[in-house]
């Protein structure tokens, strides 16, 4: 006698998995839409950046404007070197006044031969100013007149036309040879009059001026060169645009000269930043839930766990506003204490720097590092740490020689995740970090942490909403994006590779 066969819940059956699959499969077929249109949109957008940063490019060139940029390379080297001659005067001032206690007058006195140094240092370059103050002008006035649009690298003049535009800059060589000569022998003869300094550190800080001035003086000819070599006419390289932002070291934009789209100090700040963080996060998330998933009892586990997942509730313009108010000034006259004056950076000068968003990016992001570590960590068999136990390891043994590393590659993967939530973070880093757009001084060892820093993200949230839609300033930021999503992607990718190699083989 065979069963009867219930039709009705059969199909029941049948239309309650067609209703779940439908639900569920509709949603993930939502998301991958979304996805796929704004993946569409940010390429469409950004990579159109990359013509337009060629035509600007050559723009610059047709005009003169790279010409006069070769120039400006050494006025902006002398410049540096009469900015440090002014730091090390400072230095000595202060030691005159507050160590020797000695009066701003007899100071002045002391300081009277170095102080006619520096006038007649920084007064050699005035001629070359003098120089590139008319070129400048003379290229401004090229670009303006060739360039349909002003920024497009386009010309409608002739070749003949543009050869008598360029005539003042080709001209000027003769004159700025001659510059040159006179600027090194004014150079050479002001180093040879170098006063003694009164501390051996400022001692030796004038020996690095002295070099760094004799390779400014032996780097004449190569400019010189370099400016007889240069054609207005030789086109510029197809992927100029995409290299130009990928290495270039300057984000320049309403600048009344010329407009440069580099990510170098963008990306540079970031990854300062997230560094920073991720030494601070994944210590501090790692043990916390080592702690909770493993030695804690179950009553602390109750306090330690909704404790930390709090933290990600808290907005981050708030923890902005706080660094900006709090930590920073805390960070500031911290520095300044005698315990820690011999630590690279200290006493920080800028309270708005790279430290202070690092420890506010650590904070928001150890939640994320303890919740995927914990359960990392909660899901090893427990068969291993019976096994650990029954050979006669202690419980930090066990943690550290068999939990730990059986948990890897979920903490691997925690810390990759950790660092794709620090470098998507914006509110934070653009109120505290201090938006210099520059490369951070990475020569300066430890004390690089202390250095206000601009972001990837901060810098599209800066001037997004000042831009002109379809421009090229608009393009660049999208073009940022697409260097941020590609990290991303980079990222998972890692956080894949890792969890497939230290996975637990199945049992």
């Amino acid at each position: 006698m065979y069963p009867k066969f219930n039709y009705k819940k059969r199909l029941l059956r049948f239309s309650g998995d067609a209703v779940a699959r439908a639900f569920f499969g509709g949603n993930a077929l939502v998301s991958l839409i979304v996805l796929g249109l704004i993946t569409i949109f940010l390429f469409k957008e950004g990579i159109g950046f990359f013509g337009q940063n060629r035509e600007n490019l050559s723009a610059c060139r047709i005009s003169g404007q790279e010409y006069v940029d070769i120039l400006r390379d050494e006025e902006t080297t002398h410049a540096a070197l009469v900015l440090e001659i002014s730091d090390i005067r400072l230095n000595a001032f202060l030691f005159f006044t507050e160590k020797e206690k000695l009066s701003p007058a007899e100071t002045g006195k002391r300081l009277a031969a170095f102080d006619a140094f520096a006038e007649k240092f920084g007064n050699a370059g005035d001629k070359l100013r003098d120089i590139v103050a008319t070129l400048e002008e003379s290229a401004s006035e090229t670009k303006a007149a060739l360039c349909a649009g002003g920024h497009d690298g386009k010309t409608t003049s002739s070749p003949d036309a543009l050869a008598a535009k360029l005539k003042p800059l080709r001209d000027a060589l003769p004159q700025i040879r001659e510059t040159n000569k006179t600027l090194a022998g004014t150079l050479t003869a002001a180093l040879a009059a170098l006063p003694e300094l009164p501390t051996p550190a400022l001692t030796k800080r004038s020996e690095k001026l002295k070099t760094a001035t004799q390779k400014h003086i032996a780097g004449f000819p190569e400019i010189e060169n370099r400016l007889a070599a240069w054609n207005a006419e030789k086109p510029i390289s197809p992927g100029a645009g995409i290299t130009s932002f990928l290495f270039g070291r300057e984000w320049l934009t309403a600048s009344f000269w010329e407009d440069r789209y580099g990510i170098l100090p963008l990306l540079a700040g970031s990854l300062l930043v997230a560094a920073i963080a991720l030494v601070i996060a994944v210590p501090s998330g790692v043990a916390a839930a080592v702690y909770t998933s493993q030695i804690a009892t179950p009553r602390e586990q109750r306090i330690i766990k909704p404790a930390i997942e709090f933290i990600a509730m808290i907005p981050s313009v708030v923890l902005g506003f706080f660094g900006i108010a709090v930590l920073g000034e805390f960070l500031k006259n911290i520095s300044g204490s005698p315990f820690l004056s011999g630590f690279p950076g200290f006493p920080i000068v800028e309270r708005l720097n790279a430290l202070n968003a690092g420890c506010l990016l650590a904070f928001i992001s150890i939640p994320m590092i303890f919740t995927i570590a914990e359960d990392a960590l909660n899901n090893v068999p427990r068969a291993l740490r019976e096994a650990s136990y029954a050979v006669g390891a202690s419980r930090v043994q066990t943690i550290v020689k068999v939990v730990i590393p059986a948990a890897l590659s979920g903490i691997m993967s925690a810390t990759l995740l950790g660092l794709g939530r620090v470098l998507g973070e914006t509110m934070i880093v653009l109120l505290c970090a201090g938006n210099r757009i520059a490369i951070p001084e990475f020569s300066s060892g430890a004390g690089v942490v202390t250095q206000p820093v601009h972001t990837m993200t901060g810098i599209i949230a800066q001037e997004m909403g000042e831009v002109v839609r379809g421009g090229i300033h608009y393009r660049a930021l999208f073009a940022v994006g697409i260097v941020l999503f590609m990290l991303s992607l980079s990222i998972n990718f890692g956080a894949q590779k890792i969890v497939a190699r230290y996975r637990l083989p199945a049992s």
